[in-house]
């Protein structure tokens, strides 16, 4: 039987990935609307965070996603995708009984 704190941590491992996709989401905007510029270490740090975490589960998405007309959807069918295995998860864990 899986114990509680493992249901637990994935789901706050999701929360947080979550976050970190919504942040980058906010950061890309204010990049393109020119609000935050790259060029200042602290924001070019962040930056390259961001996207060193969330590129390689968005890249096959964007991959497997018709062209949109510039219209990037690849971050909201992750977010989607990540609500799908918080439900599975809390799911799971009541079906198992814990």
């Amino acid at each position: 039987m899986i114990p509680l704190p493992v249901f637990w941590l994935i789901d706050k491992i999701l929360e947080i990935y979550s976050v970190v996709v919504i942040a980058m989401v906010i950061m890309s905007w204010l990049v393109g609307f020119n609000v935050i510029n790259r060029h200042n270490g602290i924001v070019d740090a962040i930056w390259r965070t961001l996207i060193a975490l969330t590129e390689p589960v968005l890249r096959p998405i964007r991959s497997a996603l018709p062209p949109f007309g510039g219209l990037d959807l690849s971050p909201l069918v992750l977010l989607l995708g990540i609500w799908f295995l918080r439900m599975m998860n809390g799911w799971l864990s009541l079906r198992i009984g814990v």
